[in-house]
């Protein structure tokens, strides 16, 4: 029995302890010319690790060296590699790993060379997609390796968990997107299930998001065709009473400049697309988590703690998309809970940001169920698992799919969203109205001693 004990053990502490190369995922780096790929061995190599890449899979005579960070949790040592690669120029092929085993060779085409004048870009986008239950899965190894998008935005809850089973369930999660992962860039962002109480420390880890060695994965930008993404950690506000409050302080001054920048660079890049776990809006019958008093913090912000919404429609953000309920749904033009549909079509010159819930790629609890009386500014709501498809097609012009993977890969949503040259949506754009009115905010999560303190300060 002690023998026994003790393999387990050693397994445990080693988990295979092998060289080979393994979770191996491309990400966007800032420069349009270079590609982030990051993989997973168990043990140390003993030489070089490294990226072997060129233009052809028998010609890979370019290579840089992995920075290699020792990710030890829960007495297993993952060894997390992360190789940039500079200079592309079209098609890129590319192999990753050591003298002790190298990954079979992957290719990918360069940001650099895809153009909207040639076809639209592809972006696929979907949050809450796990293991148990994850029924987006297939299909979107499928259409990525069927060349059906070009970038992947996963708007939070990655495998249910990535810690679970002392990370073990994460490592199967990046080994079964691989294969669309090693293809097209894949961009994250946390949700509530990347919490694993030791700082998101999994997520920090396994990934390698731009401005990664300043702001670990939790908030970022890039550049992709004529649009400027930027993505936010809801989380944040989520976890504030455990984390404190300097997070969202320091992600907000961070957000500020950088959506202000965005804003007066239209000329050169006239959109502004935001992506985050939690939503501002639900119509689901868990929709008190839209009401509940972390999710007022995110779009509005409490006492000295700022919010989101403000800022997003001050600087015209044409579209913001969320995960964290598992389904789908669309709204119309909306801010603080007003609806801006001044003409036939909202989708047109919008006055305020577009959001969509796009949480139903599958998960282990299934579907969330809407209410039988959607929010007003709901505009479509569907309960099939599935995930979303932005295509860009130029500055004027965005065509937003969602696809059913009960239907057999159908859009079962499609909405074109358009604008003339020079325009940004701004509420002040269009006529003035009385919206429906938020909860009040006087109240505090309960564990927020300091919150409840105030207020009775206050009040």
């Amino acid at each position: 029995m002690a023998v026994l004990i003790l393999l387990l053990g050693l397994i445990a502490a080693g988990y295979g302890a092998s060289v080979l190369p393994e979770q191996v995922h491309l990400s966007l780096a800032h420069a349009e010319n270079q590609m982030v790929v990051t993989w997973v061995t168990f043990k140390m190599p003993s030489s070089t690790p490294k990226v072997l890449y060129g233009s052809s899979p028998d010609s890979l005579s370019n290579e840089a060296e992995a920075n290699v960070t020792d990710f030890l949790y829960n007495d297993i040592h993952r060894f997390v590699h992360r190789a940039t690669m500079a200079n592309l120029k079209g098609k890129t092929y590319y192999k990753v790993g050591s003298e002790g085993g190298w990954s079979k060779v992957f290719n990918f085409q360069s940001r650099n060379t895809l153009s909207t004048a040639e076809r639209p870009l592809r972006v696929c986008i979907f949050g809450d997609l796990g293991v148990v239950n994850g029924q987006s899965m297939p299909f979107l190894v499928k259409a990525a390796e069927n060349g059906e998008f070009d970038l992947v935005i996963h708007l939070g809850d990655i495998a249910y968990d990535l810690h679970t089973d002392d990370g073990r369930r994460g490592d199967q999660y990046m080994n079964d997107i691989e294969p669309l992962a090693t293809h097209v860039p894949y961009m994250v962002i946390a949700g509530n299930h990347e919490d694993d109480r030791k700082n998101f420390s999994n997520y920090v880890n396994r990934f390698t998001m731009p401005d990664f060695a300043t702001n670990l994965n939790h908030y970022y930008s890039f550049d992709y065709g004529p649009i400027h993404f930027i993505g936010v950690s809801t989380e944040y506000y989520g976890y504030y009473y455990d984390y404190g409050m300097e997070p969202v302080i320091t992600q907000y001054n961070w957000l500020k400049e950088d959506i202000e920048k965005a804003d007066s660079e239209r000329d050169v890049r006239p959109w502004i697309v935001t992506f985050q776990h939690r939503p501002f809006y639900c119509s689901n019958e868990n929709s008190k988590e839209c009401s509940a008093f972390e999710n007022r913090l995110i779009r509005k912000g409490f006492l000295t703690m700022p919010g989101l919404e403000d800022l997003y429609t001050k600087h015209g953000v044409d579209m913001g998309f969320w995960g964290h309920e598992h389904s789908y749904e669309r709204f119309l033009p909306v801010n603080n809970r007003v609806i801006y549909n001044e003409t036939g079509n909202p989708y047109d010159n919008a006055a305020a940001p577009i959001y969509i819930i796009s949480g139903s790629a599958g998960c282990h609890s299934g579907h969330a169920w809407f209410d039988k009386k959607p929010v007003p500014f709901s505009a479509k709501q569907i309960n099939d698992y599935g995930y979303s498809v932005l295509h860009i097609y130029n500055s004027t012009h965005l065509l937003f799919d969602q696809i059913s993977i009960e239907k057999g890969g159908e859009s079962v949503d499609s909405v074109w969203i358009s604008k003339e040259k020079g325009h940004a949506p701004r509420t002040s754009l269009a006529r003035t109205r009385r919206g429906i009115p938020f909860p009040p905010s006087e109240s505090c999560h309960l564990k927020d001693l300091a919150c409840r303190k105030s207020l009775a300060y206050n009040n």
